[in-house]
């Protein structure tokens, strides 16, 4: 079995991930300091796999402590590197803390795969990248605009390094451009598990439905769309996941034209705030208490992708709805509350 590294692998999108890496044969092991996870979350991995993952605390932006995971793995085949600071309105409050974070992690890991020359590295970007584009769907294609937040422009900076790098390395690169990521697995064992007050949109809406927010705030409602809120790409987490190993796959199996490839990764279907809201009220049966705000600084008004390079090439087919999405997003923040003696105490005190 091919040995991976996931850093970030207690997050949200890594968990998910390291599930789909073992499900398709693959040995897995992890890299988080868990300042932004819960270390829990890997027991729910084990539920669904049978299978133990060794998580290594380190944080990143330290080269000796990360040279030192390869040094005592010096058979690690591929890298997916989900472990980034990623919250768009704190990144407008704090730039600096995101460009260090984000920035150093990704250059010492890329000094790793130089050193330990590893084949095959596997990069979470962001249609943040894109910035308001022009037209949607967006394309692999369509021109990089300026980032509307510095988190978005950790993204534009880390693909460009990534490319740098590639340009003069025999390691093999894909950058993955999600869209956004909701829902939990299917089994209910693993889902998202923000700290503190959520920043994404679906998160949001359960935890006020189950009352550990007392009000959601919709960021503005007179945008040029179809009910004035912004328009996202809502993607299930399970069937993100899987697009990471088949791009692993398709680098394994020398399927790529160039060493650094872009993908989109969403289900091509634009949907607004609003309509966000109205499907998950009619999934859960809750009746959600929000309110219309201004609008927040950082936020690109509308976008969606095309997704046929990654359908096309990596065999890629999205297999959740949006109703899946908002399901597994409620039954998880219910399974959230019954098991608060297991996960810890989550994001108390919000109201």
């Amino acid at each position: 079995m091919a040995k991976i590294l996931v850093t970030g692998g207690c997050g949200y999108i890594g968990s998910h991930t390291i599930v789909d890496l073992i499900e398709n044969g693959y040995d897995v092991i992890s890299a988080d300091n868990n300042s932004r996870s819960n270390p829990a979350i890997l027991y729910g991995v084990e539920q669904i796999t049978g299978k133990k993952v060794k998580n290594y605390k380190v944080d990143l932006c330290s080269f000796d402590d990360t040279h030192a995971i390869f040094q005592e793995n010096e058979d690690i085949e591929g890298i997916i590197h989900f472990a980034a600071y990623k919250a768009v309105g704190e990144s407008v409050e704090k730039p600096l803390m995101y460009f260090e974070n984000n920035l150093n992690s990704l250059i010492n890991l890329l000094k790793c795969v130089q050193e330990f020359d590893v084949p095959y590295f596997v990069f979470s970007s962001s249609c943040t990248v894109y910035g308001n584009p022009e037209s949607i769907p967006v394309t692999e294609s369509t021109p990089i605009k300026p980032a509307e937040s510095p988190y978005g422009w950790s993204k534009q900076m880390s693909e460009t390094i990534i490319q740098e790098f590639a340009k003069n390395s025999s390691c093999n690169n894909i950058l993955l451009r999600y869209f956004n990521p909701a829902g939990a697995h299917p089994s209910v064992a693993i889902g998202e598990m923000p700290l503190g007050r959520p920043q994404n949109l679906v998160p949001a809406i359960t935890q006020t439905a189950i009352g550990r927010i007392s009000k959601m705030m919709v960021f503005g409602n007179d945008y040029s769309t179809r009910d004035g809120s912004c328009i996202r790409d809502f993607i299930h987490v399970s069937d993100l996941a899987h697009a990471h190993t088949l791009a692993l796959q398709f680098l394994e199996n020398k399927n790529n034209n160039t060493n650094c490839e872009v993908f989109n990764l969403g289900t091509g279907n634009g949907v607004t705030v609003l309509e966000a809201i109205l499907a998950f009220e009619k999934v859960s049966g809750q009746k959600l208490n929000y309110e219309i705000g201004s609008r927040r600084a950082g936020d690109v008004v509308a976008i969606y992708a095309n997704n046929d390079l990654a359908k096309n090439v990596l065999g890629w087919n999205p297999a959740y709805t949006l109703d899946d999405i908002m399901d597994t997003a409620w039954k998880w923040e219910l399974k959230l509350k019954a098991d608060e003696t297991v996960f810890g105490v989550i994001n108390k005190g919000l109201n």
